[in-house]
Protein backbone atom coordinates (compact mmCIF):
# COMPACT_ATOMS: atom_id res chain seq x y z
CA UNK A 1 0.00 0.00 0.00
CA UNK A 2 2.78 2.43 0.89
CA UNK A 3 4.58 1.81 -2.41
CA UNK A 4 1.40 2.42 -4.44
CA UNK A 5 0.66 5.61 -2.49
CA UNK A 6 4.23 6.80 -3.02
CA UNK A 7 3.97 6.16 -6.77
CA UNK A 8 0.60 7.90 -6.91
CA UNK A 9 1.99 10.94 -5.11
CA UNK A 10 5.02 10.93 -7.41
CA UNK A 11 2.78 10.82 -10.48
CA UNK A 12 0.67 13.65 -9.03
CA UNK A 13 3.80 15.71 -8.39
CA UNK A 14 4.98 15.20 -11.96
CA UNK A 15 1.56 16.02 -13.40
CA UNK A 16 1.23 19.23 -11.38
CA UNK A 17 4.86 20.36 -11.68
CA UNK A 18 5.48 19.97 -7.96
CA UNK A 19 8.37 17.62 -8.64
CA UNK A 20 10.51 20.60 -9.68
CA UNK A 21 10.17 22.24 -6.25
CA UNK A 22 13.18 21.41 -4.08
CA UNK A 23 12.38 19.55 -0.89
CA UNK A 24 15.04 21.38 1.11
CA UNK A 25 15.70 24.99 2.01
CA UNK A 26 18.28 26.76 -0.12
CA UNK A 27 19.55 29.04 2.64
CA UNK A 28 18.46 32.37 3.96
CA UNK A 29 17.69 35.57 2.09
CA UNK A 30 20.28 38.35 2.31
CA UNK A 31 19.31 41.88 3.35
CA UNK A 32 21.51 44.72 2.08
CA UNK A 33 21.43 48.47 2.65
CA UNK A 34 24.17 49.80 0.37
CA UNK A 35 26.26 52.83 1.27
CA UNK A 36 25.20 55.74 -0.93
CA UNK A 37 21.49 55.17 -0.36
CA UNK A 38 19.54 56.81 2.43
CA UNK A 39 19.25 54.88 5.67
CA UNK A 40 15.91 53.06 5.48
CA UNK A 41 13.41 52.90 8.31
CA UNK A 42 11.26 49.79 8.38
CA UNK A 43 12.41 48.28 5.08
CA UNK A 44 15.55 47.03 3.31
CA UNK A 45 16.80 48.48 0.03
CA UNK A 46 18.00 45.18 -1.49
CA UNK A 47 16.91 41.64 -0.65
CA UNK A 48 18.51 38.66 -2.37
CA UNK A 49 16.20 35.66 -2.25
CA UNK A 50 17.34 32.34 -0.82
CA UNK A 51 18.14 31.12 -4.35
CA UNK A 52 21.04 33.63 -4.39
CA UNK A 53 20.02 34.96 -7.82
CA UNK A 54 16.68 36.75 -7.48
CA UNK A 55 17.11 40.33 -6.28
CA UNK A 56 14.29 42.56 -5.07
CA UNK A 57 15.01 46.28 -4.91
CA UNK A 58 12.74 48.48 -2.81
CA UNK A 59 11.13 51.46 -4.48
CA UNK A 60 13.80 54.07 -5.08
CA UNK A 61 12.95 57.75 -4.94
CA UNK A 62 14.94 60.94 -5.48
CA UNK A 63 16.70 60.92 -2.11
CA UNK A 64 20.39 61.59 -1.74
CA UNK A 65 22.36 59.56 0.80
CA UNK A 66 21.23 61.87 3.63
CA UNK A 67 17.52 61.55 2.80
CA UNK A 68 17.19 65.00 1.18
CA UNK A 69 15.02 65.22 -1.95
CA UNK A 70 16.98 65.85 -5.15
CA UNK A 71 15.20 67.95 -7.78
CA UNK A 72 12.11 69.07 -5.88
CA UNK A 73 9.48 69.96 -8.49
CA UNK A 74 11.70 68.75 -11.38
CA UNK A 75 10.55 65.38 -12.76
CA UNK A 76 13.62 64.88 -14.99
CA UNK A 77 16.05 65.53 -12.13
CA UNK A 78 14.12 63.18 -9.86
CA UNK A 79 13.95 60.43 -12.49
CA UNK A 80 17.71 60.66 -13.09
CA UNK A 81 18.33 60.39 -9.33
CA UNK A 82 16.01 57.38 -9.08
CA UNK A 83 18.00 55.58 -11.80
CA UNK A 84 21.26 56.56 -10.06
CA UNK A 85 19.92 55.04 -6.83
CA UNK A 86 18.83 51.90 -8.68
CA UNK A 87 22.36 51.64 -10.11
CA UNK A 88 23.81 51.80 -6.57
CA UNK A 89 21.38 49.13 -5.37
CA UNK A 90 22.20 46.85 -8.32
CA UNK A 91 25.95 47.35 -7.92
CA UNK A 92 25.71 46.24 -4.27
CA UNK A 93 25.07 42.70 -5.55
CA UNK A 94 27.30 42.86 -8.63
CA UNK A 95 24.39 43.53 -11.00
CA UNK A 96 23.70 46.10 -13.70
CA UNK A 97 20.58 47.33 -15.47
CA UNK A 98 20.99 44.44 -17.93
CA UNK A 99 20.08 42.06 -15.07
CA UNK A 100 16.76 43.80 -14.38
CA UNK A 101 13.76 41.74 -15.49
CA UNK A 102 10.88 43.72 -13.95
CA UNK A 103 10.22 47.25 -12.78
CA UNK A 104 7.21 48.90 -11.26
CA UNK A 105 7.10 52.64 -11.80
CA UNK A 106 4.92 54.96 -9.76
CA UNK A 107 4.38 58.54 -10.97
CA UNK A 108 2.18 61.30 -9.62
CA UNK A 109 1.38 62.74 -13.07
CA UNK A 110 0.86 60.80 -16.30
CA UNK A 111 2.01 63.90 -18.21
CA UNK A 112 5.54 62.80 -17.27
CA UNK A 113 5.31 59.55 -19.25
CA UNK A 114 7.23 60.91 -22.26
CA UNK A 115 10.23 62.20 -20.27
CA UNK A 116 10.16 58.98 -18.26
CA UNK A 117 10.45 56.90 -21.44
CA UNK A 118 13.34 59.07 -22.63
CA UNK A 119 15.24 58.74 -19.35
CA UNK A 120 14.51 54.99 -19.08
CA UNK A 121 15.94 54.59 -22.58
CA UNK A 122 19.26 56.07 -21.40
CA UNK A 123 19.59 53.49 -18.63
CA UNK A 124 17.83 50.37 -19.88
CA UNK A 125 18.49 48.48 -23.11
CA UNK A 126 15.64 49.53 -25.46
CA UNK A 127 16.07 46.26 -27.40
CA UNK A 128 15.51 44.22 -24.20
CA UNK A 129 13.55 46.35 -21.73
CA UNK A 130 12.33 44.69 -18.55
CA UNK A 131 8.67 44.03 -17.96
CA UNK A 132 7.15 47.14 -16.39
CA UNK A 133 3.98 48.39 -14.79
CA UNK A 134 3.35 52.15 -14.81
CA UNK A 135 1.04 53.23 -12.02
CA UNK A 136 -0.27 56.74 -11.48
CA UNK A 137 -0.70 57.54 -7.80
CA UNK A 138 -2.13 60.52 -5.92
CA UNK A 139 1.01 60.84 -3.82
CA UNK A 140 4.19 59.04 -2.83
CA UNK A 141 5.76 58.80 0.65
CA UNK A 142 6.43 62.54 0.61
CA UNK A 143 4.44 65.17 -1.28
CA UNK A 144 7.53 66.52 -3.08
CA UNK A 145 8.39 63.13 -4.64
CA UNK A 146 7.21 62.69 -8.23
CA UNK A 147 8.50 59.20 -9.14
CA UNK A 148 9.40 55.89 -7.49
CA UNK A 149 10.72 52.74 -9.15
CA UNK A 150 11.10 49.27 -7.66
CA UNK A 151 12.91 46.49 -9.49
CA UNK A 152 13.52 42.77 -9.68
CA UNK A 153 16.78 41.49 -11.12
CA UNK A 154 18.13 38.02 -11.76
CA UNK A 155 21.86 37.53 -11.29
CA UNK A 156 23.82 35.48 -13.80
CA UNK A 157 25.47 33.60 -10.92
CA UNK A 158 24.30 33.14 -7.34
CA UNK A 159 25.54 35.75 -4.90
CA UNK A 160 28.16 34.26 -2.59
Amino acid sequence: MTIRLGRALGALALATGLASIPAHAQGDARYINPPGLTKPTGYTHVVVAADGRTVHIAGQVAFDSTGAVVGAGDFRAQAERVFANLRVALASVGATFSDVVKTTTFVTDLANAAPLREIRGKHLDPARPPANSLIVVASLARADLLIEIEAVAVLKRPLR
